[in-house]
């Protein structure tokens, strides 16, 4: 009987390693199977006229009573609950100290007077319809969760906007028919724009708006910029796209944006984006999707290098290391409560593509919650959260520059000097190692 159980040990233990092995060799298609839907596309009806005059069709906007993007977490380090555990409170605001996970003393400035519009990222894992419901208890607590630990971080900045909207489900964007995934996040987008439009009718005329989203919502974001706000009066009121976790390409997408890539950390009016990776780094899965297609001026985007904002920084393509990161948002199991961790977790824009890297996933793993880092090292689930303090600084920076008043901030990082290129030497002739 012992035997007979120790087998059926080692066959379960078989039949892990060969999933793991699976998984390894084809995580596309593990993640084609788990979550891609197999129902037909159903047309969505366009949402009723004036539906986002509604407090309810939206996660977070000014005057909500339990608002998480209100949240924030403890300036000296300490974990900080979340809105959503009964009968806590968020931490107050945090004050501009010089380093963010520092105790302050200093009397807290205002909050800045942007009007903030985000969109929040792909929160519907179902398999059940190609776009989710307005309501529906598991993707709403997912996004509210993104809300408190993404959107906070630019609510020092201003008040934030971040709307319900039926986004494409996961698996439209894992799906080979791109056709019927495509009607999806068309389908998305459509909420968005309306929401949008509500937005910019509640703000006066001449209030800075800052624009920011993350993944699904940066993808939502190209969309706005190119068809809403590229070439009108409203361009020279963004303060900031903070576009993130969505790839932009240099040669063919940003032109058609209406706003540049942002190239010093003061800069207004401008576009940041990024995508984060640990090394040993294997973003196959980002850039075959990336390489198969059409950019917005309609050349291929194939072989293109991305936009690669570093959020230490505030430049394009640039390295800092991990003293430069001034708070690191540590999530606790469950995203039920974080904490603010300075000088862990650097980042350097890579030579190829223009992915950011974080560093050894061996020091990068302690800073995330086990399970939400993607095949290949992808750590595009955190790519706000490892840089909390630094993304909430570069807004407020920004928003200063817009305005024309000081900043309330200290400077951004100073870039990592790049060395010289190197002299071969004339003689005698080197020979290249084979």
């Amino acid at each position: 009987m012992a035997r007979k159980f120790l087998y059926f040990i080692a066959a379960i233990i078989i039949l892990i390693l060969a999933a793991g092995v699976v998984y390894q060799l084809f995580p596309g298609w593990i993640a084609r199977t788990a979550f891609v839907p197999s129902t037909e596309f159903k047309p969505q009806a366009a949402v009723a006229p004036n539906a986002y005059d509604d407090p309810k069709m939206w996660f977070a906007r000014p005057g909500m009573e339990k608002d998480p993007s209100a949240w924030r977490p403890a300036a000296d380090g300490s974990e900080t609950p979340g809105t959503e555990l009964p009968g806590e409170k968020a931490a107050a605001p945090l004050i501009p100290p010089a380093k963010a996970a520092e105790a302050a003393t200093a009397a807290p400035f205002e909050r800045g007077d942007a009007a903030v519009f985000f969109v929040h990222p792909t929160s519907y894992y179902s398999r059940s319809s190609w776009n989710a419901p307005l309501e529906d208890r598991d993707s709403d607590h997912r996004a509210n969760l993104f809300v408190q630990g993404m959107a906070s971080a630019f609510a020092d900045a201003g008040e934030i906007w971040a709307p319900r909207y039926r986004q494409a489900t996961l698996g439209a964007f894992l799906a080979e028919d791109r056709v019927t995934a495509g009607k999806a996040i068309d389908s998305a987008y459509r909420d968005v724009e309306e929401a949008f439009d509500a937005f910019l009718a509640a703000q006066p005329k001449d209030k800075p708006i800052i624009l920011a989203g993350h993944s699904q919502g940066a993808l939502h974001l190209t969309t706005l910029l190119r068809t809403k706000i590229a070439g009108t009066p409203l361009a020279k009121r963004i303060v900031a796209a903070y576009v993130i976790g969505w790839p932009i390409s240099l040669d063919t997408d940003i032109a058609g944006l209406g706003l540049p890539a942002c190239q010093t950390p003061e800069q207004k009016g401008c576009i940041l984006g990024w995508a984060s990776f640990a090394d040993p780094a294997d973003p196959i899965m980002v850039t075959d999707a990336y390489d198969g297609t059409i950019g917005f001026d309609g050349r291929p985007r194939a072989g293109t290098r991305m936009l690669c904002t570093n959020p230490l920084t505030g430049i394009p393509d640039t390295e800092a290391p991990p003293a430069a990161n001034i708070g690191t948002l540590k999530p606790t199991e469950g995203f039920k409560s974080g904490s603010l961790i300075a000088g862990k977790i650097g980042a350097k824009c890579d030579a190829t593509r223009g992915f950011l890297m974080i560093g050894d996933a061996d020091i990068a793993k302690n800073y995330v919650v086990a399970g939400y880092v993607l095949p290949g090292n992808n750590y595009h689930v955190y790519d706000i959260t490892l840089f909390w303090a630094n993304v909430r600084a570069d807004a407020l920076r920004r928003l200063a520059t817009y305005e024309g008043k000081p900043s309330p901030v200290p400077p951004a990082a100073t870039p990592v000097a790049q060395p010289a290129p190197s002299v071969a030497p004339t003689s005698p002739a080197s020979s290249p190692r084979t």
